[in-house]
């Protein structure tokens, strides 16, 4: 499908109602324009969120993911020498670690 679109003031464009549809394109979407061999090849892009993860959530998230002990000892090496008190930390003991409460 070929269509012919003007160009206004400030470099603006309408995309035509029927491609904003067929494409998802609303008010406030996010679109990708590159320059091509061919052209310019205008597409739908999507934001992703970005989780930005403190200091005290690697940590915790290193400690709460050995799988044993060898592995729980290394995250608690680095989780000080990020700086931080594995023991201060809040996290769940896994069953191998040292002074963990035993399950019944």
């Amino acid at each position: 499908m070929a269509t012919t679109i003007q160009v206004a003031a400030r470099g603006t464009v309408v995309i035509p109602k029927q491609l904003r549809l067929l494409f998802g394109i609303e008010e406030g979407s996010l679109l990708i324009l590159e320059q091509t061999e061919q052209g310019i090849l205008l597409r739908p892009a999507r934001a992703v969120p970005v989780e930005v993860y403190t200091p005290e959530k690697k940590a915790r998230m290193l400690l709460e993911d050995a799988v044993d002990a060898e592995g729980y000892a290394a995250a608690r090496r680095f989780v000080t020498h990020m700086g931080l008190d594995p023991d201060a930390v809040d996290h769940e003991r896994p069953d191998f670690a040292p002074d963990s409460p035993r399950l019944p």
